[in-house]
């Protein structure tokens, strides 16, 4: 038996089952819905002794009135229902949200369910495509880039920050080409641009750091402030203060 399966088992029989006898048939002479909650539990009665599963353990081991278990049998359904009750909240954080194996994983702990528990259904959930954490990278970069105009350097460190390995952060900005990156930069710089009161040096002075915060590089910063000055000039050519950089 695994290291924490026997863990499970002590948990258990701390809250209970070291009442149960070690070797004497137990018959379920009751089976009770729990109201609390949103996932239906159970109470299963074995005369003056009980446990609680959820409804799907209830479903797989035929926990229905009448059949009989030993203790040994009762210590598998417990860790069956640990690991049960783990699945079953990693989907509830997944219906709001898609989340990375690192944020799952930090959200189960703070749960503290077991560690190894804990891998096990990461696993499961990634064979069944539930978490992924290249599409997530991908698509978390397709919005920053979209609808908040923000720059690979500031989209790399917030994958970071939610787990996502290097070499899948390095493939997903790779599908953001240096063009597409400049006429992101270009559109948020305009906006900041026209939002600015003052003259061109002002514009100049507040647009530039703007830019980069939101994760564009200094070069491209440069070039995206140049192209307004331009466009500036454009609309006015007269204006002296519009002084590009080199």
């Amino acid at each position: 038996m695994d290291k924490y399966a026997e863990d499970l088992i002590e948990e258990a029989e701390l809250t209970g089952l070291s009442q149960f006898p070690d070797h004497e048939e137990l018959t379920i002479t009751r089976v009770e819905r729990l109201l609390k909650g949103r996932v239906a539990r159970y109470r299963i009665e074995f005369g003056m002794y009980s446990i609680t599963v959820l409804e799907d353990v209830m479903i797989k081991y035929r926990l229905t009135r009448g059949n009989t278990f030993v203790k040994k049998d009762l210590e598998e359904i417990v860790v069956a229902d640990e690991r049960q009750q783990t699945y079953v909240q990693s989907l509830r954080y997944l219906e709001f949200k898609p989340r990375t194996r690192h944020e799952l994983s930090q959200r189960l702990r703070q749960k503290q369910f077991a560690p190894p528990l804990i891998e096990e259904v990461l696993d499961r959930l990634e064979q069944e495509k539930l978490i992924d954490d290249e599409a997530f990278a991908k698509e978390w970069t397709r919005q920053r880039m979209e609808g908040q105009r923000k720059g690979k350097l500031w989209i790399r460190q917030e994958l970071r920050q939610k787990g996502i390995a290097n070499d899948l952060i390095a493939e997903a900005l790779e599908t953001v080409s240096g063009d597409t990156e400049f006429e992101t930069a270009l559109t948020a710089g305009r906006k900041k641009w026209n939002q600015v009161k003052g003259d061109i040096s002002e514009k100049k002075r507040k647009t530039l750091p703007f830019l980069m915060r939101r994760g564009f590089p200094m070069d491209m910063v440069r070039r995206v402030v140049n192209c307004i000055i331009e466009e500036t000039e454009a609309k006015d050519p007269d204006d002296d203060d519009a002084l590009l950089w080199d």
